[in-house]
């Protein structure tokens, strides 16, 4: 399996150099040259597996068994999934009015995030200790990704993680998840800034490839294919759990709902659909609206601002999986997704073309939530199931209750994608008129001690990763060169 870039400037790499890497040498995300074509048998086969087993098949489809055999990936998956608190890792909640959650947050960080970080942190691992190598994984976040990476790596000898969060745009509870681990080789900054502005400081440093290469950087936001290869997983068992059967000469269709801030979960439900998974995606949105404009108009552009909402981890204006999507609908045509993307970089504006829309508007629908709507979603979910709903969640569920209100019953399944649990959010179950449920694990944040680096408004962000950048790179040359002797 070979991976190319969405821009075609790059050679192409296989699945280690698409893991160790960030974005492309061309600025372009890396993507399967080839996608498998799923046939009817293979899917009647998969849809008595569980989870765990579903991620393996898609990996080992992904990987190469050249590069880790099966017998290892089986086993660096298994190792992935211990730390999760529900024995299937995934769960599927059936609820009042055809309402079906699938929870995806029953790991470490209570976020969907450490699905597939586990696994990618263990195929790194299992590639650094071959070659006895080090990384500096260097991540921005706009809450959940980076206490999910740093959980999936804290400790290791041979991965130092910088971790960029946006200070007072995440919740409490994200932000002590990442400033509570202070193992030696996790470093975060807390930037006087939004995501997207600091994600402007991360795209510089990897822009300079001699730098990415001398001091072996990389990157573990979805921008990472490993990501996205294992968000696949999620809409094939969202798929088989909520069809009521496979037995018909044509496969039924399920409708999957899938809050949204960067694109990673939509890009890998894309990819799915393209192998031949008989899904119809809704893709949902706070107001930070820029992908349901692109999908409704074809109005790739940035807004003045990033919106502040209940639903934080959305709060992002430049949605990079789209990049993917985009290449995947236009035939993985890289001369015109490098033009669209080089436009958008240089006016940050851009309207898609008629062809690539109407196939996107083929592909996918969208809805954008307001906070009033998030709140009212989490009330009604709590006073018909007793379900408390995180507000990312809420967005996927609002859809639905717009859909069954609306007096057309769907005729196909739905299932709703629940990225995090309630417990992150405390503020927005407040918000809703209800009482929020903390774990102990979580109380216990609140009395750990916490280390950050300020990155103010006025400091040179860029200068600042890069000198943290060397330092570690020196210290690591420093701990070879004494084990050596």
């Amino acid at each position: 399996m070979w991976y190319t870039s969405t821009r075609g400037m790059a050679p192409r790499v296989n699945f280690e150099g698409a893991l160790f890497s960030g974005y492309a040498p061309d600025g372009g995300l890396y993507m399967p040259e080839e996608l498998p074509r799923l046939d009817k048998e293979t899917l009647r086969h998969w849809s008595t597996l569980s989870y765990r087993s579903l991620v393996k098949e898609l990996c080992a489809l992904f990987v190469g068994l050249e590069l880790i055999p099966r017998h290892d990936l089986n086993g660096l998956i298994d190792q992935a999934f211990s730390r999760f608190r529900h024995r299937d890792v995934v769960h599927l909640c059936k609820l009042k009015n055809g309402l079906n959650i699938l929870e995806l947050w029953h790991g470490v960080t209570y976020a969907f995030k450490d699905l597939s970080l586990s696994c990618t942190a263990q195929f790194l691992q299992y590639f650094l200790e071959k070659k006895k190598k080090h990384v500096t994984i260097v991540v921005g976040t706009s809450g959940d990704t980076g206490s999910a990476a740093i959980e999936s790596v804290q400790g290791s000898k041979n991965v130092d993680i910088i971790v960029l969060l946006p200070k007072g745009h995440c919740s409490k509870i994200q932000e002590l998840q990442m400033t509570t681990v202070v193992k030696e080789n996790v470093h975060v900054f807390g930037v006087e800034g939004n995501s997207d502005e600091l994600d402007e400081p991360i795209k510089a440093v990897f822009a300079d490839v001699a730098f990415v290469q001398r001091h072996n950087l990389m990157s573990l936001n979805s921008i990472n294919w490993s990501r996205v290869l294992v968000q696949m997983a999620h809409h094939f068992f969202a798929y088989f759990q909520c069809t009521p059967s496979l037995d018909m000469h044509l496969l039924p269709t399920v409708e999957v709902v899938v809050p949204t801030g960067a694109g990673g979960n939509l890009a890998a439900g894309c990819i799915a659909q393209k192998m031949g998974l008989p899904i119809s995606l809704v893709v949902a949105v706070n107001r930070n609206d820029i992908i349901h404009r692109t999908v409704q108009k074809g109005d790739f552009s940035l807004c003045e601002v990033v919106r502040k909402t209940l639903a934080s981890a959305m709060d992002i204006q430049v949605p990079y999986n789209m990049e993917r999507i985009f290449w995947l609908l236009a035939g993985s045509d890289s001369q015109t997704t490098r033009a669209l993307m080089e436009q958008f970089e240089r006016t940050q504006s851009l309207h898609l073309p008629k062809d690539l829309h109407s196939k996107l508007s083929e592909a996918v629908t969208s809805e954008s939530v307001s906070d009033e709507a998030i709140t009212q979603t989490m009330g009604r979910c709590w006073e018909e199931n007793q379900y408390l709903l995180c507000p990312h969640s809420a967005t996927a569920v609002s859809y639905h209750y717009q859909q069954t209100d609306s007096g057309q019953p769907s005729s196909i399944p739905r299932c709703c994608l629940a990225p995090a649990s309630a417990v992150k959010f405390p503020e927005a179950v407040q918000a809703a008129g209800l009482t929020p449920e903390t774990p102990a694990e979580i109380l216990a944040l609140e009395h750990k001690e916490t280390r950050c680096t300020p990155m103010r408004r006025g400091d040179d962000w860029t200068q600042m990763l890069r000198d943290t950048i060397e330092a570690l790179s020196l210290r690591w040359k420093g701990c070879v060169e004494n084990t050596a002797e």
